[in-house]
């Protein structure tokens, strides 16, 4: 198998990494699919010129001081958030957060917003959409502000009355609508009542829980009858009855029955079902009993006349006011969407406007006030390539505001770390997302990302090689990539889906490098592909002819024989004298030895890509240590480190590829062992034929002196990495330390002369001074700090944990054979045991099956090959890059660069 055929050309990481000038935003994500083809050649004409600078390694920070003229100042924020390349710095950390100048300025954007919030919730109400047309206005100036205070308080005033009016409104139809309701209902009642007078002449009722039975109203005799009729909510009447009945030992007569049409509730809009009631009883003592009862179920009780002709009379009236109420309803509703519909065409701008103008604020309140010379004075971090981006929007702040003293940009000195700005686009903002979730590079630090778009789908793709999934998950990549502005467009609270429409050009990646390795592994859902042709011949044993062929169940291949296999040198009927040009030849499929063959090509892989991996590591870190001009740490740790490396590892390496070049298939069974001899190496044992040992056929003893002086070199490397160092540093410390006494000679600090002249202590300027004494503060500082001790514990820390790792790391690559055999493996389980049972069966029979069990097939194939395995591969590449491959040179330990950016504001990412 060439290299090729195992690693990417170099030219495909090229091609990947080729320079770029032109860089967006994370957030201001660009589309390749969906577009118009003028914007995607214009996007790839931008990638041609890309300088790596910012994403091989952050931008070069600096710190700078800002004075801006207190009438300038709300507009130079604006124009510096426009532009998303400035990080604030708090310059008043002591100051209560209500103390400060611009808090009343916030708390009027609070209120605006509350007002907003208020209006956005009647939006939703009535189901009104939000306008969104894309467009986002720049920040309003101060004085606007008074504009949109005046036009949010009339539109929640007016939406208030609205409401107020609305509320009332529905009320009184509610209860004209109940009252009609009682008025229809009551009348059945009575003509029961009045049977019911006709019939008994005593009172002495006796009501059932269904109120199907009524008994006699009185105990004596009849006597005109009280009654009071009203609504209440059909889920309460059975408990209404109930304690009616109870309370009122059954001296009552109650008749109910349920509204057919649900109502309207003023006060929720929901609709509600009622039940009209009338309760007959006699005296005075039972009527308030019963008033007391309707009241704590808050039941609604209405006056209902006892003449026929008064109740007709106030129907025709309700109905009356009905219609005339609800001419009046449907007016204040258009009324009300007519203001809605307004407000829903700029509330979106309205909600950018006072999210810029309380983060414009918000950001002053960081600044220290100079009130002498009226002017706030700022310090931020910024890129040093975008210093004239910014200076040109101070000026163009300077000139919107019309004042007449220009803002002042000065670059600092400081000590302080700078915070780490990768820039990153739509294609990459994944991937350095990945490495940030382990840890922010420090300053000016190899980034990871650029190497981890190639390293990590490929490694992914070890892992879950395969033709047919890759296939189905670069078309899962390719329709989130087609409609991608419509997701953009359309946010969702599903973390899930974001999370992978977020990396949704990995996934594309991991689907191209998955069908890459299907095709090495000659696998499509398990399934070999004869492409070129075997280069195995079974019929090329002359004792092998068709009847033989058809009794056996099972045959033994021997490429030992002549013309079996066409890659030995043995002659071949019509041989190209090349083994299957591609990937595994598709008989492997068929043999009951796969998974030794395939376990033995796997494993040896997995480590030939691990040791390169962590050498290209190991290389990132001399690149890190040049850059920093750390050269102690080169000499004492790099060196020793890469020896250790390639003494255990590398070493093993080159056994695997010198055992591949040596022993071809035919004398395959007298190849070494190459465990057996690492492990024999350490143990200092000979190499013999009989342990299978002896690599170099004939020179045992050479190999034995080479691998005693290998592992000798290894030792050695061992205190090489642990005293060195903490010897050197001890004895720079210890030197100043005896020259500390020798305060009275300083060097220029401004570096322009190396000589500097013995000056007395009342010379020395108070600046000057000042420095120098914080200067040998600092001097001290480091000297108290300095524990020889506590130094070689965590040296001897790192030097174990290297060495460990020298051996754990290795073997912790092999995950990407036992993964990759676990994929394949299952994928051939689900493709036997569930679709293979419809292929088999004939006719009709297996064309239904097939049917059926294709649905089933593909379920189980998304869900655990591709969801499951697919999650499980990604994670075990995650670990691979995060612990072996980034702990050779990544520190991780820097802070981010959070500028001051409207686009976060805009977004509502914001952190409060």
């Amino acid at each position: 198998m060439s290299a090729e055929a195992i690693f990417p050309p170099a030219s495909s990481v090229a091609s990947c990494l080729r320079p770029k000038t032109r860089v967006y935003s994370s957030l201001q994500e660009q589309s390749l699919i969906g577009i118009d083809l003028h914007e995607t050649v214009k996007w790839l004409l931008n990638i041609s010129n890309f300088t790596m600078g910012s994403l091989y390694r952050s931008e070069e920070m600096c710190l700078a001081q800002l004075y801006l003229q207190s009438e300038a100042a709300f507009a130079c924020v604006s124009e510096l958030g426009e532009l998303g390349l400035v990080q604030f710095r708090d310059l008043n950390p002591n100051v209560n957060a209500f103390l400060r100048k611009f808090v009343h300025d916030v708390r009027r954007c609070d209120e605006m917003e509350r007002k907003l919030r208020f209006l956005e919730r009647e939006l939703n109400k009535d189901n009104i959409p939000v306008d969104d047309d894309g467009d986002v206005p720049l920040a309003p100036l101060p004085r606007e502000m008074i504009e949109l205070e005046g036009k949010f308080e009339k539109l929640e005033s007016d939406m208030k009355e609205v409401n107020g009016n609305q509320e009332a409104l529905r009320k009184n139809f509610l209860e004209l609508s109940e009252l009609k309701q009682i008025l229809k209902k009551t009348q059945g009642f009575f003509e029961e009542a009045t049977m019911y007078q006709t019939e008994h002449t005593g009172f002495a009722p006796e009501l059932e829980e269904d109120s199907s039975r009524a008994g006699d109203l009185s105990r004596g005799p009849f006597t005109k009858l009280g009654f009071v009729a009203g609504v209440i909510l059909r889920e309460k009447m059975l408990a209404f009855e109930r304690v009616l009945w109870r309370a009122c030992r059954g001296n009552v007569f109650l008749r109910h029955a349920e509204m057919e049409v649900p109502l309207v509730d003023p006060y929720t809009g929901d609709k509600v079902n009622k039940c009209v009631f009338i309760i007959f009883f006699q005296g005075d003592q039972l009527k308030n009993r019963v008033k007391k009862i309707c009241e704590g179920f808050r039941a609604t009780l209405y006056p209902c006349p006892e003449s026929p002709q008064e109740r007709r009379e106030i129907a025709v009236g309700v109905t009356t006011r009905l219609e005339d109420l609800q001419t009046v309803l449907n007016q204040t509703e258009d009324h009300r969407r007519i203001v809605l519909s307004q407000v829903a065409h700029n509330i979106r701008v309205w909600f950018i406007k006072v999210r810029k103008i309380k983060a414009i604020y918000d950001t002053l309140n960081l600044f220290n006030v100079n009130i002498a010379e009226k002017c706030l004075i700022a310090e931020c971090w910024c890129p040093v390539a975008d210093l004239e981006k910014i200076q040109g929007a101070l000026r163009h702040a300077t000139e919107t505001s019309g004042s007449s003293v220009p803002s002042i940009l000065q670059v600092m000195k400081s000590d302080e770390s700078p915070p780490t700005y990768n820039r990153t686009n739509a294609f990459t903002y994944g991937f350095e997302t990945l490495i940030d979730a382990f840890g922010v590079a420090n300053y000016r630090e190899v980034n990871p990302t650029p190497f981890t778009i190639i390293s990590f789908p490929f490694l992914f793709a070890v892992m879950f090689g395969d033709l047919g999934h890759g296939f189905l998950m670069l078309m899962f990549s390719l329709y989130m990539l087609y409609y991608q502005r419509y997701f953009l467009r359309n946010k969702t609270d599903n973390e899930i889906w974001e999370m992978m429409f977020g990396g949704r050009y990995l996934i594309l990646l991991m689907g191209l490098f998955s069908m890459y390795t299907g095709f090495l592994y000659n696998e499509c859902f398990s399934i070999s592909v004869n492409v070129f042709g075997s280069a195995w011949n079974v019929s090329a044993d002359p004792g092998w002819d068709t009847e033989y062929l058809k009794s056996q169940t099972s045959l033994m291949v021997d490429p030992g024989k002549p013309g079996v296999f066409r890659g030995s040198t043995l002659p071949y009927p019509n041989s190209t004298g090349n083994p299957y040009p591609y990937g595994i030849d598709p008989i492997w499929q068929l043999a009951s030895n796969k998974i030794t063959f395939l376990n033995s090509y796997k494993m040896k892989g997995a480590v030939i890509l691990g040791f390169v991996q962590m050498m290209f590591g190991l290389i990132l870190a001399l690149n890190n240590h040049l850059y920093f001009k750390n050269y102690l740490s080169l000499f004492c740790e790099w060196i020793p480190q890469i020896i250790f490396l390639l003494c255990v590892i590398g070493y093993l390496v080159i056994l695997i590829f010198y055992k591949w070049a040596v022993w071809s298939a035919a004398d395959s069974s007298q190849a070494p062992s190459l465990l057996i001899g690492l492990i024999n190496m350490f143990m200092f044992t000979a190499p013999s034929q009989t342990a299978d040992t002896v690599v170099f056929s004939g020179q045992a003893g050479l190999q034995q002196g080479l691998q005693i002086f290998i592992v000798l070199l290894a030792v050695f490397c061992i205190p090489w990495m642990l005293f060195t160092k903490p010897v050197i540093i001890y004895y720079r410390n210890k030197q100043k330390q005896a020259t500390a006494g020798y305060g009275e000679v300083h060097t220029s600090v401004n570096g322009i002369s190396d000589r500097a002249d013995i000056l007395a202590h009342d010379e020395l300027n108070i600046n000057h001074e000042s420095e120098l004494d914080s200067s040998s503060e600092s001097e001290k500082h480091e000297e108290e700090e300095f524990e020889m001790g506590q130094f070689m514990i965590i040296q001897v820390i790192h030097t174990i944990e290297y060495c460990l790792s020298c051996i754990s790391h290795t073997a912790s690559y092999l995950r990407l054979w036992a993964l990759s055999l676990a994929h394949s493996e299952l994928s051939q389980v689900l493709w036997t045991m569930v679709m293979s049972i419809g292929l088999k069966e004939p006719g009709a029979l297996g064309v239904v099956m097939s049917f059926l069990l294709f649905w089933v097939f593909s379920s189980l194939t998304v869900g655990i090959l591709l969801i499951m395995e697919g999650l499980s591969a990604f994670l075990h590449a995650l670990r691979l890059h995060w612990v072996e491959f980034q702990s050779k040179f990544y520190k991780g330990e820097g802070y981010m660069f959070s500028p001051f950016s409207f686009h976060v504001i805009v977004e509502g990412k914001s952190e409060e």
